[in-house]
C-alpha cells in the first residue's frame, strides 16, 4: 500500500474506487467496509483508495484539543496495508479546505485527483462548505462526472459508530479484552524508546521508557498490562506500566515496559506495543521492597497468561 500524506503529490492515472472517512481504530466495523471496497476494486479492476483528513476536523474547526484517537496516522496505515488497501490518501484539513464547495470538492478531489469511478459512502455522509451536500447530491455529481455511488447501509454505519464508542470507553476503563474484541486485533501503542531514570534497573526490572510523539493518541487507563512487541523480527512478551510511579513519587506520566528474557539495546528505536491483558490498577506501595514483591507476582501471572493463551 502507498500512504500519501500530501494529496497534492498524487494524481491517479488508473481509475479508482474510493471511500471517505476517519477510520480511526480500523475496527471490525471499518474492516467490513474496507474489505468490500477492496473486493469490488479487484472485481472491477479499480484501485482501492481511502481518503482521510488530518488533523481531525474537530481539532481545526472547534479547537478541540481534548479529542483522542484510537490510532495514530501511521498505525492506521499499518493496519490498512495489512488488509490489502492500495492507497491511503491524507488530505490536510484546514479552515480554507473546509470552505471548499461541494462541487469543487467533487471536481478537484474525487474526479481530477483520484479519477474516481465508484464512491462508497455512508447514507449520512455530508460534505462541502458548511457540510451542506449529502449522498443524494453526490449521486447527482456522479451522473455529471461519470462515477457510480454505492451507499453503505444504516446497519453498517451504526456498527461503526457503536464500536468506536465502546472501544474508547473500554480503553478508558482499562478493559483491554473488550477493546481488542471490537478492534479485531490488539490495541497498540507506538513510540520511541528513550532514556528514563533507570529506577527499574535498580530493582532488577529494567524497563524501556516509551515516548509517544502524538499528543492526540488515546492512552488507556493507568495500570499494569501484559504486552507483546515484535523487535528485530523477534516476538517478545512483557509487562507494561502506565502512570506516575507513585511509590517513588513520580511526577510525570510514563509508559514503561519490562520485557521478559530480553536484554538488547533498543534506545532510540521506535517500537509497537500490543496490549493483551490488564493486570491491575496502579497503586502506591509502602516501600520499594513491597513494589518488588508485587512485580514478581505480576511477572508470574503474566507468564502463566502467556503460556495458556499464546504458547
Amino acid at each position: 500500500m502507498s500512504k500519501i500524506k500530501n494529496i497534492n503529490a498524487y494524481k491517479s492515472i488508473e481509475p479508482t474506487i474510493v471511500t471517505i472517512g476517519t477510520f480511526d481504530g480500523v475496527h471490525v466495523g471499518h474492516q467490513k467496509i474496507v474489505k468490500r471496497l477492496i473486493n469490488i476494486g479487484t472485481q472491477t479492476h479499480l484501485k482501492s483508495v481511502i481518503l482521510t483528513f488530518f488533523p481531525h476536523p474537530r481539532m481545526v474547526l472547534q479547537k478541540d484539543s481534548s479529542i483522542k484517537l484510537i490510532n495514530t496516522l501511521n498505525e492506521r496505515g499499518t493496519i490498512l496495508d495489512a488488509l490489502g488497501l492500495d492507497y491511503l490518501l491524507v488530505k490536510k484539513f484546514t479552515k480554507t479546505f473546509s470552505r471548499l464547495s461541494a462541487d469543487d470538492f467533487v471536481k478537484k478531489i474525487l474526479v481530477e485527483k483520484l479519477n474516481a469511478k465508484k464512491v462508497i459512502i455512508g447514507y449520512d455522509h455530508r460534505f462541502g462548505r458548511n457540510r451542506n451536500a449529502d449522498i443524494n447530491d453526490l449521486k447527482k455529481f456522479g451522473d455529471q462526472y461519470g462515477f457510480e455511488v454505492e451507499e453503505i447501509s444504516v446497519q453498517d454505519i451504526n456498527d461503526v459508530a457503536v464500536s468506536s464508542t465502546k472501544i474508547r470507553q473500554a480503553l478508558e476503563e482499562g478493559d483491554i479484552e473488550k477493546a481488542n474484541a471490537f478492534l479485531g486485533y490488539p490495541f497498540m501503542l507506538t513510540g520511541k524508546v528513550v532514556k528514563g531514570k533507570a529506577l527499574g534497573r535498580q530493582i532488577d526490572y529494567p524497563t524501556a521508557n516509551i515516548q509517544i510523539a502524538e499528543d492526540y493518541k488515546l492512552i488507556p487507563k493507568h495500570g499494569s498490562y501484559i504486552v507483546s512487541s515484535l523487535i528485530n523480527e523477534e516476538l517478545v512478551y512483557g509487562m507494561m506500566n502506565i502512570g506516575f510511579n507513585p511509590t517513588v513519587d513520580g511526577e510525570e506520566e510514563t509508559i514503561e515496559v519490562h520485557y521478559f528474557n530480553f536484554n538488547k539495546n533498543i534506545y532510540n528505536k521506535t517500537i509497537q506495543i500490543d496490549l493483551l491483558h490488564r493486570l491491575r490498577d496502579e497503586k502506591k506501595f509502602e516501600s520499594v521492597d513491597a513494589l518488588k514483591d508485587q512485580l514478581l507476582k505480576d511477572k508470574e501471572v503474566s507468564l502463566s497468561f502467556i503460556k495458556s493463551h499464546f504458547n
